[in-house]
């Protein structure tokens, strides 16, 4: 141990020889080692430097934990409990062992079993989405022949505003994190701009990518997606390097030319744009975010699916200007939630009913017998303190200051209402049904069944195709109300209503009988 403690003057031979070189890198930027040296090398390194030059050796430390095998115990070749990291790499890919370690305690120094789960789970949450949305970028600019070069446009969608908007905080985080070396806190952000990126900007803008011809919208939507996916590349250089240039390299593929700089690990690391900052926009995303989720969880108790449409839904929250923001975004609540029409009000105790209470397991140790004196005062909260303490985060009782994780807000729907809410909005979904109503939720079913019917005969996304369909008289119906939506969504020429026998594929919809014919149109066939 004293020889490696020698090591920062020992390997230069100092002080017989190299003494500028020892002189101008000591004492050094950084060691990095696990926490079992912090007795062994880390101490012996500081005394010895303390004693011989009073300073220490090292101005940073950086300590990984202890990683074992998933039962705790060491990894051992002759227990053959860990997968050798050559076969992990080849299964899942390296880019997704290093994300699961950076993203896992070691960084803090924590001991880690090691799961090959999480490495597989690294794959499918964030690689592959990242994977598929480039995926699905080359395939529509490759259909309509869009490349950056040709035609790169960014344009007034809002959610065009917020993806971008998106991007930037996610390179400020990224940057303040880094220079901070706060690894864990970096990686579940790329996780969830990545699902952000997928799972919202993507699924709500696919009929922008969908529509026949090239307009300046479609356009907007090409380069903003394009935009996003090689800041995302560049961002993640450090964490993924391989998906990032294979990203990075097809990206530039598309204009035909080869990538400048050449390799996405020769860039700049990218800068916030602050013009693109929108912070109210974000919040409000975010807010449509939970309100579609709150939508869909009332849906699943009242056990009506999303396919058949609701009248009304009521979007609820004290702050105007945040509900003037969400009404920017109704296209995207009403064809998410399916209904015909969104309100909104800041009322919201016409809809709530605000109670609080203590969390009794830290507030019995701090107030002791004073407990049950607090525990009425809590209790008996108006709606206005509750409302104050939500707003600042703490409240004042009795010459105590008690913060909004000691006093749990509860919120209870009022009688009469349809209402749902979590800590940040609330919604009320009228979920009465009537027969118009039900047809339009058969003719989403049928519009599932023809989509699946067009990937089983492995017709292309832009084929066009003619249908033929028989029924319950009720499926009919809908089917004639509906024409025009069914034939836009399925890419039908023609949609027509035939009784024949000859290939044909029955199904049912809601216990009631579905035949139907899908081909691909020939040349002149119109609907």
């Amino acid at each position: 141990w004293f020889e490696s403690g020698s090591m920062p003057d020992a390997q230069l031979h100092y002080p017989f020889e190299n003494a500028e070189v020892f002189e101008a890198s000591f004492p050094a930027e950084f060691i990095a080692e696990g926490l079992d040296q912090t007795r062994g090398w880390f101490y012996t390194l500081t005394v010895l430097a303390a004693a011989l030059y009073d300073k220490p050796a090292f101005r940073n430390v950086i300590v990984n934990g202890m990683v074992s095998a998933e039962d705790g115990k060491k990894m051992s070749k002759r227990l053959r409990n860990y997968t050798p990291p050559d076969q992990l790499m080849e299964t899942y890919g390296a880019d997704a062992l290093r994300l699961y370690l950076i993203n896992s305690g070691l960084v803090r120094g924590d001991e880690q079993r090691f799961s090959d789960t999480g490495v597989r789970d690294i794959t499918r949450r964030a690689l592959l989405p990242w994977y598929n949305a480039f995926s699905f970028l080359k395939t529509y600019a490759e259909i309509d022949q869009w490349s950056p070069d040709k035609g790169h446009h960014l344009g007034e969608n809002i959610l065009d505003r917020w993806i971008l908007s998106r991007l930037q905080t996610l390179k400020t985080s990224v940057t303040r994190e880094m220079n901070a070396y706060r690894l864990y806190n970096v990686v579940p952000q790329l996780f969830t701009f990545i699902e952000e990126m997928t799972n919202w900007y993507i699924r709500l803008n696919r009929s922008r990518f969908w529509v026949k011809d090239i307009t300046a919208d479609k356009i907007a939507a090409y380069s903003t997606l394009y935009t996003a996916l090689l800041e995302l590349s560049q961002v993640m250089a450090p964490f993924a390097p391989f998906l990032s240039e294979y990203v990075y390299r097809e990206l530039a593929n598309l204009s035909g030319t080869p990538p400048n700089p050449e390799s996405v690990h020769h860039c700049d690391y990218p800068e916030s744009e602050e013009p693109l900052v929108q912070p109210e926009l974000e919040i409000a995303v975010d807010r449509m975010q939970q309100v579609i989720l709150l939508g869909r969880q009332k849906r699943e108790d009242v056990k009506v699916g999303l396919r058949t449409p609701l009248r009304r839904l009521t979007v609820i929250n004290r702050d105007e200007s945040l509900l003037t923001e969400m009404g920017k975004l109704e296209g995207y609540l009403r064809s998410e939630l399916n209904v015909h029409s969104v309100a909104y009000s800041a009322d919201e105790s016409a809809f709530i009913e605000l109670g609080a209470k203590p969390n009794f397991p830290l507030l019995g140790k701090r107030l002791g017998k004073r407990m049950k004196e607090f525990q009425g005062l809590i209790n008996n909260l108006s709606a206005d303190q509750i409302s104050d303490l939500q707003a600042n985060g703490s409240i004042d009782l009795n010459g105590e200051r008690f913060d909004d994780a000691e006093i749990e807000v509860v919120q209870q729907p009022k009688a009469g209402t349809n209402t749902v809410s979590n800590r940040f909005i609330a919604v009320d979904l009228d979920c009465t049904l009537d027969d118009e109503l039900v047809r339009g939720g058969y003719a989403r079913a049928m519009v599932r069944i023809l989509q699946d019917t067009r990937k089983e005969k492995g017709l292309n996304v832009i084929d066009r195709v003619a249908v033929r369909y028989d029924g319950h008289e009720a499926l009919i119906l809908a089917a004639e109300e509906h024409r025009e939506y069914i034939m836009s969504e399925t890419l039908a020429t023609t949609f027509d209503h035939d009784t024949w026998s000859d290939q044909i594929q029955k199904t049912e919809i809601d216990g009631k009988p579905f035949r139907f014919h899908v081909s691909k149109a020939t040349f002149g066939q119109k609907g």
